[in-house]
């Protein structure tokens, strides 16, 4: 994991920016703090903010090509690059240093735009050819690593954060109502838009080439699913090869020149890669697990049961509402985007452990739940999608209490509570977002806190239809259990899991995270298992269990899940609570920002407050978390959006600068 951030001149040449470029590579130094890098010409600047992790000598960057025609800044991991650099070898290429980066350059030459399809990895880099001053921008295929543009000032800005772009003061800085709209509704943003005004987010599994003052944006890779299934093939032989898939990801992803550590939460999913770690390489293991203060989100107990289990040096951090209210400031800066869970925090403070014991590099378990059917959202479809089918029945809305068993559904109470929940559209089973009606109702509570100006600046805005353009042509022909996949793998796992609770958590701490159950390979024969191998009746990933029964205790393939969550708006109205609070949620501030309404955030200030020992319901959580964050980025971003002090030359190990004199 690296930091990149640049321009490109879209008209004519001029004279690069040398300070915008130390500016840009400052402003995001936690993602690569080992040695910085630059190149200038008189069409591209672009910089570089390494994390040194493969070839720590000889990997500097920006990187070129033998006769330095094409030169690259590039984020990320190519975990086969050891295979492809012996391919390209072969076809005469010549290598000067061990780094993945030199083969992604290499493979560029030798098969253009099809290289993207050789790579297994977590990517996400620029290319530019100094002779026709052509730009490649890339991300990888599931939104991994994330890649930022924007046209102003006849440039084409790029950079792995939305700061570095902001570094340049020209560009203005201002909230996207309909980016907060679509945030209110899906928990993110539908790419390329962003929470900022005129701010674009490269989507995952595309490419933009730049070319004579023109942009190309090309989808290279898309996930798909089968209208039809082998229905010979047994379960188990589904899980041999899911089994078989995810020990040789793993084994790629522990390819490094530094130490590699990984997360124990104590749920099923980071307990399989550990232990495949453990059970089929030589990497001596060292765990890493959040604790909670509040017992309702403490999984420790599960996390030292594993960590014994398979004999690893275990690491744990315990977190308390103080933690989460006085570090959740620097996790919006991080996010940059609003978000309506507290849970981004403590994994920021765990990547901060990680750091601590002297790691750059964990493995972690996300992605799992999207591609084999583990989230409770997908039962909820299943059940629902059935109780559609007779939406009058007394007894088919009564599976939800095998979902839920701790749920208040007596016979009595269920009419009333599931009818005024999860019955909501149960008449829209066609509809692309059937499968996340009842969260979309949910989140989009927060919209009543919106002042009038901006409920009328939205009236004509769906942000419900963000996620139902460009989708495959046969998505309809799905099962609905694969539908809701894609849907959920488009929005939530780009947009919140592998961003605000990936990417810039780690990245927070200069730390990179890695992900086996996101090798393409693996997600792409995910999408083959037949609905009923991954939700057996009601029981979730039902393939990933029989795969890991051998590896893992009945205590851990058995036991119900627990989504990983923190304390929301608890966290926020203890008595020791930061003096933050008062200034961005004063009605003065939140007046003049203009976003919500400031009577209607002071009766739920003092709701939460009044509840403090109580745990509240998710929509006044949701509203509650949305505005503190909502508030924090207008501070931060638009309000007071620090004078970043550029690195100078002396900074860089690599200065490479071609303009004209």
């Amino acid at each position: 994991m690296c930091g990149i951030a640049g321009y490109l001149e879209l008209k004519e040449a001029k004279r690069p920016d040398h300070q915008l470029i130390g500016k840009m590579v400052s402003s995001i130094q936690h993602r690569g703090p080992d040695e910085f890098g630059a190149y200038f010409d008189n069409y591209c600047s672009m910089g570089h903010a390494r994390l040194s992790i493969i070839d720590l000598t000889s990997g500097s960057q920006p990187l070129s090509n033998e006769n330095a025609n094409l030169w690259i800044v590039y984020n990320g991991e190519i975990f086969n690059y050891k295979e492809l650099r012996i391919e390209l070898e072969q076809a005469g290429h010549q290598f000067r240093t061990q780094s993945d980066t030199e083969v992604i350059i290499h493979a560029f030459e030798q098969w253009g735009e099809d290289c993207l399809n050789r790579f297994n990895g977590q990517f996400s880099f620029a290319i530019y050819n100094r002779e026709s001053h052509e730009m490649f921008l890339v991300s990888d295929r599931l939104g991994i690593r994330p890649l930022y543009f924007a046209l102003q000032n006849d440039r084409l800005y790029f950079a792995s954060e939305i700061k570095a772009i902001f570094s340049d003061p020209t560009i203005p800085r201002e909230i996207d109502l309909q980016g907060l709209d679509q945030t209110f509704t899906w928990w993110t943003t539908a790419p390329p838009k962003t929470i900022f005004n005129n701010i674009q987010e490269l989507e995952a599994g595309h490419c933009l080439l730049v070319k004579n003052g023109e942009i190309r944006n090309r989808k290279y890779w898309s996930l798909n699913y089968p209208e039809e299934f082998d229905r010979n093939r047994s379960g188990d032989s589904w899980a041999e090869e899911l089994h078989e898939l995810l020990v040789d990801s793993v084994r790629l992803r522990l390819r490094a020149d530094v130490p590699v550590g990984a997360y124990l939460s104590g749920g099923l999913d980071s307990s399989a890669t550990t232990a495949l770690i453990k059970n089929f390489t030589n990497t001596p293991v060292e765990t890493f697990s959040i604790a909670f203060h509040d017992k309702a989100y403490d999984e420790s107990e599960y996390q030292i049961q594993m960590a014994e289990f398979l004999g690893t040096n275990h690491h744990q951090i315990k977190c308390s509402y103080l933690d989460i209210a006085e570090n959740f400031p620097k996790a919006i800066w991080h996010t940059e985007r609003p978000i309506l869970r507290t849970a981004p925090t403590p994994l920021m403070m765990l990547s901060g452990l990680v750091r601590k014991h002297n790691f750059k590099v964990v493995l972690t378990g996300e992605g799992s739940d999207e591609i084999l059917g583990g989230y409770d959202i997908f039962k909820e479809t299943l059940i629902r999608k059935f109780w559609a089918r007779n939406p009058e029945s007394k007894w088919r809305p009564l599976l939800l209490k095998k979902l839920y068993p701790t749920m208040p559904l007596s016979v009595a109470r269920a009419k009333f509570y599931l009818e005024t929940f999860y019955k909501a559209g149960l008449s829209k089973t066609d509809e692309f977002y059937f499968s996340h009606i009842p969260r979309i109702n949910t989140t989009s509570k927060i919209k009543d806190y919106f002042t009038d100006d901006v409920k009328k600046a939205l009236k004509d805005i769906n942000s419900i239809e963000a996620f139902g353009n460009n989708l495959p042509d046969n998505f309809y022909h799905w099962h609905h259990l694969l539908r809701a996949q894609y849907i959920e793998a488009k929005s939530l796992l780009s947009g919140y899991i592998l961003s605000s609770q990936g990417d810039r958590m780690c990245s927070a701490n200069s730390v990179e995270g890695r992900f086996p159950f996101l090798d393409h390979r693996l997600v792409e024969f995910a999408a083959a298992i037949p609905p009923i191998y991954k939700i057996h009746g009601l029981n979730e990933k039902f393939t990933l269990k029989k795969a890991m029964q051998k590896e893992l205790p009945p205590e851990i393939t058995r036991r119900v899940k627990q989504p990983y969550m923190a304390p929301d708006s608890n966290s926020f109205v203890q008595p020791d609570s930061p003096a933050y609070l008062q200034k961005v949620l004063s009605e003065k501030r939140i007046s003049n920002d203009g976003i919500f309404k400031a009577d209607f955030v002071s009766k739920l200030k003092d709701k939460c407050q009044r509840l403090s020992h109580a745990h509240l319901s998710f929509k006044d959580n949701m509203s509650y978390i949305g505005i503190l964050s909502t508030q924090l980025l207008i501070d931060k971003f638009i309000n007071n959006f620090p004078d970043i002090k550029p690195k100078d030359k002396s900074n860089f190990k690599i200065w490479i600068d071609y303009s004209a004199k």
